[in-house]
């Protein structure tokens, strides 16, 4: 049954860390079967209840599912295989544009603020017992916040986004908790979500965000937490705009025990007026990161959101690293303060390259999307031939498999550091590629029943 790997271990810790490594190396398949809990057992010597633990282990980590008579198998799509493993090596001289990272010539500089943020922590060390917010990042988080319409509510600084969404995740839900999530969408969330012992519920994106009749479908199937990208989605460049807000607040109304998660990492780099969901529901919480627009290397977001969330949040940290850097965190206050990032001259840089691409792919036939930030979406018939084309073409993309539950194939294109000349080279690539005509669809996920555009 399972070739030539063989589980070991005497405990449940140990027996799944067997098959945990097994399914990480790729000596287990996803989608392999798992022996019976019983002739695993036997086979290891010890009582079934050790084995049961360990299975019971493996899938709250997201490593393995298990459906009734017909056993436990590896996850088609586990935790221990991330999607961050499912890219492009890019050879010598192929450009890439699959990394999703900003342009570094458009972040601002670090040293001259981290030097001010150390000289007042020798002033003022930050000792144990101290606030764990830096005042005055606080002060101009919550400004632009007010500013953005976001209700009122404690913020708390986390090491970037998805460590935020991951603390209100396990603050609220419980293994087996249904959580909808976007398709295609953020694909180290799609890994999250099964990692914490959670299960991934699909909803559409169109370019103005996740659908809402998906959303009502899925909430009343049972799904307890809702994530949305506000700006700036990745892959597809979706923005929710006023009309769609007003559209899933409604429907958030119909359900009032969602957690809502928004995640509004596109705070810097987009034009685009934010139309927050917040506080439809009791439990709520958006995250804004500083990495697209000031750095990845920062490690950090501010989050706020409703005070029981917040308090449990906060709890768990405080058991765990405790805070976050106070001197990274008078550094970013300084770089919010000063206004070190031009957003709408930002934005517009990473615009004119968007639409330049759209604008050259549409001139050969090929439909892409991208309403805000910088990635670009391409549909395509046939992802893994279409990346293996642009890659002996000499143009690395990310596969769509990154990014994608149940939706079609695609491709994603990071426009951040593609300059007027790449544009067109990189449009006849991408259709002799089999990038997909103008009749492509204008909207990405799958629907309750069957496809539909």
């Amino acid at each position: 049954m399972l070739g030539e790997y063989r589980i070991t271990g005497r405990g449940a810790a140990e027996i799944s860390a067997s098959v945990e490594r097994a399914v990480g190396s790729g000596e287990l398949e996803p989608g392999q079967p798992l022996p019976p809990m019983r002739e695993l057992a036997q086979r290891l010597g010890v009582n079934p209840n050790t084995v049961a633990a360990a299975y019971r282990t493996l899938r709250e980590r997201g490593v393995i599912e298990t459906a009734g008579r017909r056993g436990s198998r590896v996850r088609a799509k586990p935790a221990t295989t991330g999607r961050e493993f499912i890219r492009v090596d890019v050879p010598a001289g192929v450009r890439d544009v699959s990394d999703g990272n900003p342009d570094p010539a458009l972040l601002p500089a670090l040293g001259p603020v981290f030097a001010v943020a150390a000289a007042q922590g020798d002033r003022e060390p930050v000792l144990y017992g101290h606030a764990p917010v830096d005042p005055e990042l606080a002060r101009v988080a919550r400004a632009e916040l007010d500013a953005d319409g976001v209700p009122d509510g404690p913020v708390m600084v986390t090491s970037g986004s998805l460590d935020a969404m991951e603390r209100v995740l396990a603050a609220h839900l419980r293994p087996g908790d249904a959580v909808a999530v976007e398709d295609p969408g953020w694909g180290s969330l799609l890994d999250l979500v099964p990692a914490l012992g959670l299960r991934t519920v699909p909803v559409g994106v169109d370019d103005q965000g996740p659908l809402p009749e998906d959303v009502r479908r899925v909430l009343a199937a049972g799904a307890r937490a809702l994530v949305v990208t506000d700006r700036a989605q990745n892959p597809t460049g979706a923005a929710v705009g006023a009309v769609r807000a007003r559209a899933l607040r409604s429907v958030l109304r119909e359900h009032p025990g969602t957690l809502l998660i928004e995640d509004d990492h596109g705070h810097g780099i987009v034009d685009l007026p934010l139309h927050p969901l917040a506080g439809t529901t009791r439990h709520w919480a958006l995250v804004r990161s500083a990495a697209k627009a000031c750095g990845p290397d920062l490690r950090l977001a501010v989050l706020t959101g409703d005070p029981v969330t917040l308090d449990r949040v906060h709890g768990r940290q405080r058991l765990g690293p405790g805070w976050v850097s106070r001197i990274t965190q008078r550094a970013v206050a300084r770089l919010w303060a000063d206004g070190a990032v031009d957003a709408r001259a930002v934005a517009g840089v990473y615009g004119r390259r968007r639409d330049g691409l759209l604008g050259a792919l549409a001139e050969h036939g090929v439909t892409g999307y991208g309403r805000s930030g910088m990635n670009v979406w391409i549909p395509v018939p046939d992802e893994t031939g279409a990346v293996a084309r642009l890659l002996h073409a000499g143009w690395a993309v990310a596969p769509g498999a990154r990014f994608r539950l149940g939706a079609p194939p695609g491709i994603r294109i990071t426009v951040s550091t593609l300059g007027e000349d790449d544009l067109g080279p990189l449009a006849v690539a991408v259709a002799a590629a089999g990038g997909a005509g103008g009749g492509a669809p204008r909207r990405y996920g799958k629907m309750g029943r069957g496809w539909g555009w």
